[in-house]
């Protein structure tokens, strides 16, 4: 007599994800007129869905929501009457699936990928991805800081980057401030994620990859490196395989704790707060990010 097989599949859950984000704004004088726009929701994709939106204010100003030129959704806030001091909170929920990030061939044809990245219809199509800005422009050197092995496949070259950039930066916070170029981050060899991403961005151009700088949350629950309130990474295009996430503040790929929000060329496309505010005299601003997940 057979006995019968009572073994359950294996089913993965995505995991369940909470983001709960604050900012308070303090003004010494009265502000009369105000504008913010938010660049904070978690995107819509393969691996983030269901996603929930709530957005409240301590003036009960009217929300609005718009897409900007990458696609990805922002919120806008204009208040119609003069204060002189404002809070914001959302509430982002959403679930998450597992991501391997080693989820392509890893037996590619080296050769092909290279010839690709010469191709003058690449190079056109990847265009606004190749150009040096002013976040990722590298100071004029004899040589350079970082040249691939053509010997070895373009992942392969990209994730020694990855170390590279790692390996070449202390991560600390206060020592750099938003406007901080790369002349000074390779200087001091100090720096938040921001600047690892930005340095990234610009070797892998320089080597001619198509390369996006990410604006997200980590879930640092898992020990990573990361700002305290938002987490800039890497994305790269690789021939045959597609985009790559790269996180080198903390040397890994991007993959589940990574919740992606927008992209750009760098920091100046995925900035997540920009305002105008006609007020004057001196100003306060905090933030917080709060991160939990459960499967």
């Amino acid at each position: 007599m057979s006995k019968l097989n009572n073994k359950v599949p294996l089913v993965i859950m995505p995991e369940e994800y909470e983001i709960t984000y604050t900012a308070v704004n303090s003004y010494e004088n009265w502000v009369h007129d105000a504008y913010w726009q938010f660049l904070i929701i978690p995107m819509e994709n393969e691996s983030q869905h269901d996603v929930e939106i709530e957005f409240s204010n301590s003036l009960n100003t009217h929300t609005e929501y718009s897409i900007n030129g990458y696609g990805f959704k922002t919120i806008r806030v204009h208040p119609r009457k003069k204060f002189k001091e404002i809070s914001f909170e959302a509430n982002f929920k959403f679930k998450k699936e597992k991501v391997d990030p080693y989820n392509f061939a890893l037996d590619l044809d080296n050769t092909f990928g290279y010839q690709k990245l010469e191709e003058l219809e690449f190079r056109i199509n990847f265009e606004q991805f190749l150009k040096f800005t002013s976040f990722t422009r590298l100071p004029k050197l004899d040589e350079r800081l970082f040249s691939f092995d053509t010997s070895v496949s373009i992942f392969e070259n990209l994730k020694a980057l990855n170390h590279w950039t790692y390996e070449h930066i202390l991560f600390k916070s206060g020592v750099t401030e938003v406007g901080t170029l790369l002349q000074d981050i390779l200087f001091n060899k100090q720096g938040v994620c921001q600047d690892f991403s930005h340095l990234f961005c610009a070797l892998a151009r320089e080597n001619g990859i198509p390369t996006r700088y990410v604006s997200g949350y980590l879930n640092q629950n898992t020990g990573f490196f990361g700002d305290s309130q938002m987490h800039a990474w890497a994305e790269a295009y690789i021939p045959q395989i597609g985009w790559k996430g790269f996180d080198p503040t903390n040397d890994i790929l991007a993959n589940t704790s990574h919740i992606k929000v927008c992209h750009g060329k760098d920091y100046n496309d995925c900035s997540p707060l920009r305002g105008v505010i006609y007020s004057q005299g001196k100003n306060k601003t905090s933030h917080a990010v709060k991160v939990q997940s459960q499967q």
